[in-house]
C-alpha cells in the first residue's frame, strides 16, 4: 500500500472528481484513521498553470488548518509529494446530504433548518480563518454518525485565481440554494421565507432570514440581555425537543438561558410530590398510634368494669409511652413496631 511522506498509509478511495481522490488512510504515527485528499489538476491543464493550482491548493489547505468547529472537517496537515498537495483531514463517518437525498427523500422542515445552521456554522467558521468557502453543495455537507453536519472541502482550489473573493452575503445565498433542495417545498412551505430571505439583497432581510430558520429548527429567539423577555408558552415544546436533539453548529452554546429557566420549574414540581409521600407516612404513624391508644383504653375500660376494682391497670402505660411518642414525633418508635 502506498504511503505517503513517510506517514500516511492509503487504504482505500472513498470519493474520486475532478479535483482529486479522498482516500481514506492510516497515519502511522499516531495510529489512527485519516482522510486524505490527493489533488490533481483536471487534464489538459498547462502545466504553468498546474503549478500555481497546486500552489494555491496548499495555500489555502495551509490556512484551512487554522479553521475549527463541530461543523467543519479539521485539517490535520498538509504535504507536498510526487509534486503535489495532499492534505490530511478528520475522517468523519456518515453519509453526505447527497445520499440521504437520494435514499430517503427531502428532509422535514425541522431537521432541515437543524442541517442548515449547522452548514451556516461551518461556512463561518472558514470564514473568520480567511478561507471563505466556495462551491457547496450536498456532496459536500456529511450528517456524520454522531450527529454533527459538518463542510467537507473548504480548502478546494477550485475558485478562478483573479475571481474576488466571496463575501458573507455569497455564503448565504449558498445556504439558500442548498436549504431549498433539501424540502418538499421550497416555495410555500415554512422554509420559503427563509430560503428567498437568505438571497435578498438587503441585509436587514437575511438576518431576519436566518432568525426565521432558527426558530424552525427549534433553537428559538433567546431572552435578551437588556429585557426580561422570556419565551413564550408555545415555545416550550421546541426548547423541550431541542434537547433531545442537542442542537447542532452553533445551536449548543446559545441553550444556556433556557436550560438555567427551565431547571427550576424542575426541583418546584419534584419537591410536592416527596413532601406528599413524607406527609402520607407521618399520617399513617399517627394513624396507627391513635389505633393503639383505642385498643389499650377499651381494653383498660374492660378489665376496669367487670373487675368493679376500677383499679389502675398497667396495661394503659405501653400504649400511652407509644402515643406520646406519636405526638413527639412519632417515627421514633417505628423501628420498635
Amino acid at each position: 500500500m502506498t504511503l505517503i511522506a513517510g506517514r500516511y498509509r492509503l487504504l482505500d478511495a472513498l470519493a474520486e472528481g475532478s479535483a482529486g481522490i479522498v482516500w481514506r488512510a492510516r497515519d502511522e504515527a499516531l495510529g489512527r484513521e485519516v482522510a486524505v485528499k490527493e489533488v490533481h489538476a483536471p487534464p489538459g491543464t498547462p502545466e504553468a498553470e498546474e503549478r500555481l493550482l497546486y500552489a494555491r491548493v496548499e495555500r489555502e489547505a495551509r490556512a484551512a488548518e487554522a479553521i475549527s468547529g463541530p461543523g467543519v472537517a479539521a485539517v490535520h496537515d498538509v504535504v507536498v509529494e510526487r509534486g503535489r498537495p495532499w492534505i490530511v483531514m478528520e475522517l468523519v463517518r456518515g453519509l453526505t446530504l447527497a445520499e440521504t437525498l437520494e435514499a430517503d427523500g427531502p428532509l422535514p422542515d425541522r431537521e432541515a433548518a437543524r442541517v442548515a445552521l449547522g452548514v451556516l456554522a461551518a461556512l463561518r467558521a472558514a470564514r473568520a480563518a480567511g478561507v471563505p468557502f466556495s462551491g457547496l453543495g450536498p456532496n459536500r455537507v456529511l450528517l456524520a454518525n454522531d450527529g454533527r453536519v459538518v463542510v467537507t472541502g473548504v480548502a478546494t482550489g477550485t475558485s478562478a485565481p483573479d475571481a474576488p473573493p466571496p463575501g458573507p452575503e455569497e455564503d448565504l445565498r449558498s445556504l439558500g440554494a442548498l436549504l431549498g433542495g433539501t424540502v418538499a417545498d421550497p416555495a410555500s412551505g415554512p422554509l420559503a421565507p427563509v430560503v428567498g430571505g437568505l438571497a435578498d439583497a438587503d441585509p436587514d432581510v437575511r438576518a431576519g432570514a436566518v432568525r426565521e430558520l432558527e426558530r424552525v429548527a427549534g433553537t428559538g429567539e433567546r431572552p435578551r440581555a437588556d429585557g426580561p423577555a422570556a419565551p413564550a408558552p408555545e415555545r416550550r415544546p421546541g426548547v423541550a425537543q431541542e434537547r433531545e436533539d442537542g442542537g447542532s453548529g452553533g445551536v449548543r452554546g446559545t441553550r444556556a438561558p433556557e436550560e438555567a429557566e427551565g431547571a427550576a420549574p424542575g426541583p418546584r414540581r419534584r419537591g410536592p410530590g416527596r413532601r406528599a409521600v413524607i406527609a402520607a407516612g407521618v399520617a399513617g404513624l399517627l394513624l396507627i398510634a391513635a389505633a393503639l391508644v383505642w385498643q389499650a383504653v377499651r381494653d383498660g375500660d374492660r378489665g376496669a368494669g367487670p373487675a368493679g376494682g376500677g383499679a389502675p391497670s398497667t396495661a394503659p402505660a405501653v400504649p400511652g409511652a407509644a402515643g406520646a411518642g406519636a405526638e413527639d414525633g412519632g417515627p421514633s418508635a417505628t423501628p420498635r413496631s
